[in-house]
């Protein structure tokens, strides 16, 4: 007997779709769904874009909320409860048999529509929303908000009934950090879709983006900031430029004013090309110019959607080693100590220069993305999850 088909909705408190982690992992999340024949409706923020393949259906105009960046904002209570009320009105007419819910703040909205659909509700679990305020500086952690927002924290994480987590690491923390029981948290790590993002031209690429063909090219695609360990990699880049002049960097993402000022600062900005924001689809042409690519995070629990990309497109990785990045790359990654910013440097400048080891690392990354990180079996895991928690 053929399982019924689902209608599933969304619930997305963010500027979908803005070309970031967190948004590529709802995108897909959706697309994989709807390929097995699933319903999904994605119900946002009024800023962001359509992308092709998803329903999405957004709340009214605010027009002085203008924020593509990820981060924490003292807007957030007045567009969340406009966006309760859109998600209300949505399932009143889409009818979902289930809520999933991203973010915190997605959890929290999602909690009150349970109530009032009688529905089950999942959270899909990112990161924690303390750490996340502090590391965008929203707060510091002396800060008397750190308590509140911990036990905010606190108390959305049990509202759920079943959460699913991008990483193992992130499962860690709810289960012993936070005391959420283990049979109600499982682990979903992030995937990709390994027919969009894949090695394409390189000449093309390098010849869109201006970069000449014998240059040495490290890549980076991501935000641009601290948490990401951007002030970090201009370090090393800098270490690098003094012991290998050959090397080009190719920084891609946003808010990168800061960073463009940075590098001329430093006298490093003759060897960084800044793109700016780079399109989810043309991020694989973007990324197959490089030869090598670069994740300094200093999150030690959120997820790493870049990597995902990066190995699919054909790319050795040098990153730092933690277990959220292990669980991705396993022995395919080139690994340096959390936070060295020396040891960032020579790892670029030694792999980039062994031909040998390139070569063999792209064609084993490739093969790890297509055989163990397709969105194709992650969405029938995560249809898995959906059943059981209906069953239940």
């Amino acid at each position: 007997m053929t399982e019924a088909l689902l209608r599933v909705l969304m619930i997305a408190p963010t500027p979908y779709f803005a070309d970031r982690g967190c948004h590529v992992r709802i995108y897909e999340e959706a697309r994989a769904l709807t390929k097995l024949g699933h319903e999904v409706c994605i119900v946002t923020y009024h800023l962001g874009r359509d992308m092709p393949g998803v329903r999405v259906v957004r709340m009214p105009h605010i027009p002085w909320y203008s924020k593509l960046e990820a981060g924490p904002s003292w807007h957030k209570p007045y567009l969340d409860i406009l966006l309760l009320w859109k998600c209300l009105a949505e399932a009143r007419s889409f009818r979902p048999h289930l809520l999933h819910a991203h973010l915190h703040e997605g959890a929290l909205i999602g909690s009150i529509l349970k109530t009032l659909l009688g529905i089950p509700l999942l959270f899909d679990y990112q990161g924690s929303l303390s750490g996340e305020s502090l590391n965008h500086g929203f707060f510091r952690a002396t800060s008397p908000l750190t308590k509140i927002f911990k036990a905010l924290e606190r108390f959305i994480d049990r509202l759920a009934d079943h959460i699913i987590t991008s990483s193992a690491q992130g499962r860690d923390e709810l289960v012993h950090e936070w005391r959420i029981a283990p049979e109600k948290v499982t682990g979903l790590i992030d995937g990709v879709d390994t027919e969009i993002f894949r090695p394409c031209s390189r000449s093309e690429a390098r010849r869109e983006i201006g970069i000449p063909e014998g240059v040495k090219l490290v890549v980076y695609l991501g935000l641009l900031n601290r948490y990401q360990g951007v002030d970090l990699l201009l370090d090393a880049i800098s270490l690098v430029k003094a012991k290998a002049p050959d090397v080009h960097f190719l920084l891609m993402g946003f808010p990168d004013q800061e960073y463009r000022r940075k590098a001329t600062e430093m006298g490093i900005d003759d060897v960084i090309t800044f793109t700016g924001r780079v399109r989810y689809d043309r991020a694989p042409l973007f990324l197959s110019a490089g030869d090598l690519a670069l994740s300094p995070k200093l999150s030690q629990t959120e997820a790493n959607g870049k990597l995902f990309n990066y190995i699919a497109c054909g790319l050795p990785t040098v990153l730092f080693d933690n277990q959220v990045n292990r669980e991705i790359l396993g022995d395919d990654g080139i690994y340096v100590e959390h936070g060295n910013t020396s040891m960032l440097a020579e790892a670029i400048v030694s792999t980039i220069h062994n031909s040998d080891l390139m070569v063999q690392l792209s064609a084993q990354v490739r093969e790890r993305a297509v055989k163990m990180h397709s969105w194709d079996a992650r969405s029938r895991q995560l249809v898995s999850v959906y059943r059981t928690l209906l069953a239940s």
